[in-house]
């Protein structure tokens, strides 16, 4: 063991000097993590670092640090949101900026709230890097799925889909438990590190090496499980139909025309089996489409054999406004509508308040109703399909309530509010983490991409270029069978995080009694 390199000293040195301005740069080089880049090692080695800074802090100073991280990822990540608000929505630049510091503010809070309650509860330095903080991260992330209705995105599991090993748990724990692996790893690294910076004997530097050893091995084995199977050695036909409407002009009447008659065009090319349209594709009310329309798509669905599935906005009997999916079909018509609504996109919280900002802003549509939490998927002869809508998708264990059921899943969505920021790659890569934990294959057909197929391991087998108006055609199986994930959700993870902590809180055995600072 190599014995207080200067090396190592200095690295610590300059990371615990400015904790704050530390933590905030990790924080932001994490987002390399994340698609398009993808270098999964990165969120690896940047929360080692993290927690290397955090462990021998006072409470106080621990909140303050992890704050900042979380608040670097965030508003390092997200610059998608600052697009929707000023490019789409309308917003001045400044208030666009400020609307995208605070969602990051205000979603940087939980993991700096749990870790400060787990450091309160942990005071030895050597339990806070190998329980407590790791633990600490990932329950964290899983607060962020619900906490204000939910917003999971750059969850550290998301970073390590589809290529790292560690991607083999998420059939078995879904993506949080991927984050769990990813910050035990961690918390072993950033031990080791402090091992490096000790000067004298370090009898416990192997566990630094041992644990992510071990957690790299078993998701190796969990990796040669096949969880599914396919349903039938007979492939289903699918076109994705990428219309490439910009969000700009979608919703003006001067569009509406070009924008129905591009979708019937490329719907009239096709004979596959199965035609999906994204989100929305249909700027007007089912309602108000015109009767020639429905029946051209009918009669393209009866004269091929196809079904049709496309996103438009509905209106019920009873005045409610939905965001849905409909099936078009030669024995009828089925849909799915939105449930998981996203605040201030799809609707407006507590509207008597917020009704200012509603006018201010150019979101059409922003008044959907949810729709019921569990819907049935569309039967379709050859495949069951699953559905979800935009950024329904995001959230791991509402997917799951369509399965076993589903042989097939499909995402609808709209990213085009998104311009070309990092968002659309990242939401790809959300889809991809589904796929694993479903053990799936996955349709994603949007407006001006990332349209594409995913397999049931996570791996995109076909996909368009952004921003070009085609059509996807490929070759899909549905599959059957249930992962251990689509059978427990979120509460293996729960529980798996809690025990570890729990074990680690109560042993002694494995614990150096003296450290040396």
């Amino acid at each position: 063991m190599i014995q207080n390199p200067k090396i190592f000293t200095l690295v610590a040195h300059a990371l615990t000097k400015r904790p704050n301005v530390s933590a905030f740069i990790l924080g932001a080089i994490t987002v390399l993590g994340f698609a398009p880049l993808s270098v999964f090692l990165i969120p690896i080695l940047t929360c080692a670092l993290l927690f290397f800074i955090l462990h021998a802090q006072k409470v106080t100073k621990i909140f303050v640090i992890s704050f900042f991280f979380s608040f670097g990822l965030l508003i390092s990540g997200t610059s998608w949101i600052y697009v929707s608000l000023h490019k789409f929505g309308g917003m001045h630049p400044l208030l666009a900026m400020l609307g995208t510091v605070f969602l990051s503010v205000i979603f940087a809070l939980p993991p700096a709230v749990i870790q400060t309650l787990l450091a309160k509860l942990v005071s030895s330095p050597h339990r806070r890097l190998l329980v407590a903080l790791p633990i600490g991260l990932a329950l964290s992330d899983w607060c962020r799925g619900w906490f204000l209705t939910g917003f999971p995105w750059l969850s550290i599991g998301y970073s390590q889909i589809p290529m790292s090993p560690l991607s083999n748990y998420a059939p078995v724990l879904g993506i949080y438990g991927v984050t769990l692996a990813c910050t035990l790893c961690s918390g072993s690294l950033g031990y080791l590190f402090k091992n490096l910076t000790l000067v004298g004997p370090k009898p416990h530097w192997k566990i630094g090496i041992i644990l992510p050893a071990l957690i790299l091995f078993l998701s190796i084995g969990l990796g040669l499980i096949q969880w599914t199977e396919k349903i039938s050695q007979q492939a289903t036909t699918v076109s994705l139909l990428q219309g490439n409407i910009s969000q700009d002009v979608k919703w003006t009447p001067e569009w509406l025309n070009k924008t129905m008659m591009t979708y019937l065009d490329l719907v009239r090319k096709e004979k596959s089996d199965l035609i999906l349209l994204p989100e929305t594709a249909i700027p007007l009310l089912s309602t108000n489409v015109p009767e020639w329309y429905w029946k051209a798509l009918r009669e393209h669905a009866q004269n091929y054999n196809s079904h049709i599935v496309l996103g438009i906005p509905e209106k019920s009997e009873e005045g409610k406004f939905y965001n849905s999916v409909i099936h078009i079909g030669s024995e009828g018509t089925n849909r799915y509508r939105k449930h998981h609504l996203v605040p201030f996109g799809d609707y407006f919280p507590m509207r008597s308040i917020t009704s200012a900002l509603l006018g201010y802003l150019s979101i059409p549509m922003s008044n959907f109703s949810p729709g019921a939490a569990n819907q049935e998927p569309f039967d379709l002869g050859k495949q069951v399909l699953g559905v979800d809508i935009c950024y329904e998708d995001v959230f791991g264990e509402e997917i799951i309530r369509q399965l076993p059921e589903a042989t097939l899943l499909a995402n609808f969505t709209n990213d085009a509010w998104w311009g070309e920021s990092l968002g659309p790659q990242q939401h790809l890569q959300i889809a991809q983490a589904r796929s694993i934990e479903t053990g799936r294959e996955l349709l994603r057909v949007t407006n001006t991409g990332v349209t594409a197929v995913i397999d049931h391991r996570g791996h995109i087998t076909n996909r368009l270029p952004e921003f070009s108006e085609s059509v996807l055609r490929a070759e899909i199986y549905g599959r059957k069978g249930i992962t251990p994930y689509s059978r427990w959700g979120n509460f293996a993870f729960v529980f798996l995080s809690l025990s570890i902590l729990l074990l680690g809180l109560k042993s002694t055995s494995y614990w150096p009694k003296t450290e040396k600072r």
